[in-house]
């Protein structure tokens, strides 16, 4: 089962603003830009609404490719979102941490990879499993 290292982000840290190019970067074709910076974002506030309930996991494995989630990605992880159906989500199963999609059916919770090499993993009635939190964004190196 591929797993995730978890770390807290630290909401008291001093943020860097970095520089940002307000407008939008076209993927088609190349478009001039027009001086539209603005000072500065911070990466904080843009991908974090409720820091006290926010953490980060580096993806060790490549159950969740085709989800676009890589090994290496950085996950932000907000445990105040409601779970549901089609989430993608950090969980505690049975004593190890693992990033799925959340499959709710009739007969059970599912644990669905996006990669069609690895197998569902159903939720068993005695199984130690918790929701730790839904992947809010995903961080990756280019």
């Amino acid at each position: 089962m591929d797993s995730v290292k978890i770390s807290e982000v630290k909401s008291e840290a001093k943020t860097a603003g970095l520089q940002f190019f307000e407008g939008r970067v076209q993927a088609g074709f190349p478009s001039p830009a027009q001086g539209e910076y603005a000072e500065s974002i911070d990466l904080n506030r843009a991908l974090i609404s409720n820091p006290a309930a926010t953490f980060c996991a580096r993806v060790i494995g490549n159950s969740m490719v085709d989800a676009g989630i890589n090994e290496g990605d950085l996950l932000i992880i907000d445990r105040s979102l409601t779970p549901h159906d089609g989430s993608i989500a950090v969980v505690f199963i049975d004593g190890d941490f693992t990033v799925k999609r959340l499959s709710v059916r009739d007969d059970g919770i599912y644990l669905t990879p996006a990669n069609a090499t690895y197998p569902e993993i159903k939720v068993g009635e005695d199984a130690n499993f918790q929701v730790w939190g839904v992947v809010s964004h995903i961080i990756k190196r280019v």
